[in-house]
């Protein structure tokens, strides 16, 4: 019997959507050792869906106090292909409530979308696969495994281990990660490339101990002037990144209008954009450095004092096809090179991950992009960058090197994930549910392999 995916859709839709709603008011910030109860609740209450629809589920972790992951099994036709569909329920902290327009942990309906912390990154992730298990019921296509983290929003640190120890049970021909996001409203997108991060502390010290800048401005230099001519120096006058010996590439052939870039980024009236080449290549192919912490004395009560140490932490992004253990070494190079005025310069690598970079081709993409055009009526998914960074994506490809990797989400532009407000726009919610049960129903036609 042929499943009618379009009609099966229609009766499921209510129930994911209470599901959704039940998991948006589980508190499961991973970030948070005073919520770690409700981490668990949150992996009890994913593996008890699954559960539910017959799956044999269980509650892993890589060594005991360590976050839950879910892995549920679910076989289909005998020489049907296996498909791992990822995605995590721990989210970020929801911070200010006075941010919010709406109770952050009770999901809450407005206009088009479905506001509260975890309405998409990533409890729709895991109520999308949810939905297309209910679509197929009993009558899969393909065999499923679902893998469900824990500890996304703060770095996974245990997953190598997880997917080191539990690889017989998550060994698939294909793997889903629902992590990541749509082109726009109408315009779904498969994510084939994202940037790699490395973080750093760096600390410049001129000083034994402060003295007084009427005595000695002039002749001995500050640090936090030294620090602000060193984080000068990792940009060109046009913006571009400074730093020699970092990879750059080219990205897809995307227009983005300079109206919705402007309007998605936030950019205050008469901002200029940095850098040179295309918007997407910027954003998506080049590697970039901000500064996302400066320590220094606040100017609401700042003395005449010259201050003898200053410190920032840089955040780099490095294109796909670089390494982090070069961006680290070109960063540690130029840093040590324009230190100005003979000060002591102290660094210290706080993270990294990995940039990816994913072969989008073969019959595993040929049947997920018939599968978005059938769900978006025609509409055919962009192949997409992203100018953020998903390190376990390339943990994945490290593990599977024999799998096919999708990436795929229900994020739009104005999801605002991680933010407040962040909000799932419903109707595309539906078409990815949509596109992910015509997905394994193409999969399934494939055969094992």
């Amino acid at each position: 019997m042929t499943v009618d995916i379009t009609a099966r859709l229609a009766e499921v839709m209510p129930g994911i959507r209470r599901d959704l709603e039940d998991l948006v008011r589980i508190q499961s910030v991973s970030a948070d050792p005073a919520r770690a109860g409700e981490v668990e609740r949150s992996a009890e209450a994913t593996r008890d869906l699954f559960a539910a629809e017959g799956f044999e589920t269980e509650i892993v972790r890589a060594y005991d106090g360590a976050p839950p992951a879910v892995i549920a099994r679910k076989a289909g036709p005998e020489g049907a292909p296996t498909v791992l569909l990822y995605a995590h329920h721990d989210v970020q902290p929801e911070n200010d409530h006075a941010d919010w327009d709406s109770p952050p942990w009770e999901p809450t309906e407005r206009g088009d979308r479905l506001y509260a912390r975890g309405a998409a990154d990533d409890k729709a992730g895991i109520a999308a696969h949810l939905g297309a298990v209910r679509i197929f019921g009993d009558e899969l296509p393909v065999n499923l495994v679902m893998f469900i983290e824990g500890e996304e929003e703060v770095g996974s640190d245990t997953l190598v281990e997880l997917l080191n120890t539990y690889q017989d049970r998550l060994e698939a021909d294909v793997i889903v990660i629902a992590d990541s996001g749509n082109w726009d409203i109408g315009e779904p997108a498969l994510t084939t490339s994202l940037r790699g991060l490395v973080r750093m502390d760096v600390e410049v010290r001129t000083l034994t101990h402060a003295v007084h800048s009427g005595m000695w401005g002039g002749l001995v230099p500050d640090s936090i002037m030294t620090l602000s001519r060193l984080i000068a120096s990792l940009n060109d006058d046009a913006g571009n990144v400074a730093v020699e010996g970092l990879v750059s590439g080219r990205a897809a052939d995307v227009e983005y209008p300079e109206a919705r870039l402007r309007a998605e980024s936030g950019a205050a009236p008469g901002i200029e954009w940095i850098g040179e080449g295309s918007i997407v290549e910027r954003l998506w192919t080049k590697p970039s450095i901000s500064i996302t912490g400066f320590d220094a004395p606040k100017v609401d009560g700042a003395s005449n004092t010259l201050v003898p140490a200053a410190r920032c932490r840089i955040s780099m992004r490095i294109a796909p096809g670089d390494t982090t253990a070069n961006a680290v070494q070109c960063l540690e190079a130029h840093l040590e090179k324009h230190t100005p005025w003979g000060a002591t310069l102290t660094t210290k690598v706080v993270d990294t991950g990995e940039a990816t970079q994913i072969d989008a081709s073969g019959p595993a993409y040929d049947a997920a992009r018939a599968a978005f055009a059938e769900a978006w009526d025609g509409t055919a998914p962009v192949d997409m960058g992203v100018g953020g960074s998903i390190p376990f994506i390339a943990e994945f490809l490290e593990a599977f090197p024999q799998a096919s990797v999708l990436v795929t989400g229900v994020e739009d532009p104005d999801t605002r994930a991680h933010g407040a407000n962040e909000g799932l726009h419903l109707a595309e919610f539906e078409k990815v549910v949509k596109a992910e049960a015509l997905l394994l129903r193409n999969l399934g036609g494939l055969g094992r392999g």
